[in-house]
């Protein structure tokens, strides 16, 4: 092994695009494929190969990074590169895809003779850009060395979860993650919509809770969003947050769990999306308190 790697990144969104730059910058050779092509081609700049297929992208890589929307894109898109793979290549799966999807997504892996690491990641838009995202990472002892070369070069801290990635046991924690993450930026949203409706200044609501254990700089960071009108470009999109809310749900039933604010918000995300703002950041959830005309 050598500390300089070949890393295909599939999927250049909000966080693979910022993933295949901080891999560059790190030294490794990097080859990006995306969907929509255009999204892709800034990656040029930084010294990233644009590929025009994800076979294309695959070709030679020691690692495989995919950061794509949902467990079947992420299939669909491996099936596509599967004439190109290296066999005993590994593979970091980093979309949080659920549980189910994970096991899916291991069988392939298996099928195809890749090291899997179930690799989730905490962080939107800012920390990914400066490579200070939480890695959530499962998978076999014996190729942590390489894999931790990628890991080291997109985040700040990786969170072992187990030796098998198979088990989605850094999906499951990562659903947890997430689950208060869209809890609190629901709450939030009530609150900002509650006091506007009840013709209260916001400020005396931060002032009553400020220092106290109430107060976070979440609620003031996800709140100061819809205030000053900067839901764009989005840290972690409404669409993306309602598909998370979903597979938290999902996964709750199958557990014998229910989710009662979960599976709310997943509502209020919908209408949010209906609405509008499928592409702005996950606080515009504030705007599902309001029909259209009385926000």
């Amino acid at each position: 092994m050598t500390d300089n790697l070949t890393v295909s990144v599939l999927g250049t969104g909000i966080m693979g695009a910022a993933m295949a730059r901080n891999l560059a910058r790190a030294g490794h050779t990097v080859r990006a494929w995306n969907r929509t092509r255009a999204k892709a081609e800034p990656l040029a700049a930084d010294g990233v190969h644009v590929a025009d297929t994800p076979a294309e992208a695959v070709q030679g890589a020691d690692v495989v990074l995919t950061m794509l929307h949902d467990g079947a894109a992420v299939l669909e898109v491996m099936r596509e590169a599967a004439p190109a793979l290296r066999t005993g290549a590994d593979w970091v799966q980093s979309t949080t895809a659920g549980i189910e999807a994970t096991g899916e997504l291991a069988g392939f892996a298996r099928d195809h003779g890749l090291v899997f690491y179930d690799a989730p990641v905490l962080g939107t838009r800012r920390p990914a850009e400066a490579g200070q995202l939480t890695v959530l990472a499962a998978g076999p002892a014996e190729d942590r060395d390489t894999v931790s070369l990628v890991f080291d070069a997109v985040g700040a801290r990786t969170v072992w979860t187990g030796e098998d990635g198979t088990t989605g046991s850094a999906s499951r924690l990562k659903l947890v993650a997430n689950s208060w993450v869209l809890a609190v930026t629901a709450a939030a949203g009530e609150a900002l919509a509650l006091a506007k409706g009840l013709g209260v200044d916001p400020q005396a609501f931060f002032d009553l809770i400020a220092g106290g254990p109430l107060d976070m700089g979440y609620l003031h960071a996800k709140t100061d969003l819809v205030l000053n009108d900067r839901l764009s470009p989005a840290s972690f999109a409404v669409t993306t947050a309602e598909k998370d809310a979903r597979l938290i749900v999902r996964a709750g039933e199958q557990h014998g769990v229910r989710l009662d604010v979960a599976t709310a918000s997943a509502e209020r995300l919908a209408r949010a999306a209906a609405q509008g703002h499928g592409d702005e950041d996950m606080a515009a959830s504030y705007f599902a308190s309001f029909d259209e005309g009385d926000r």
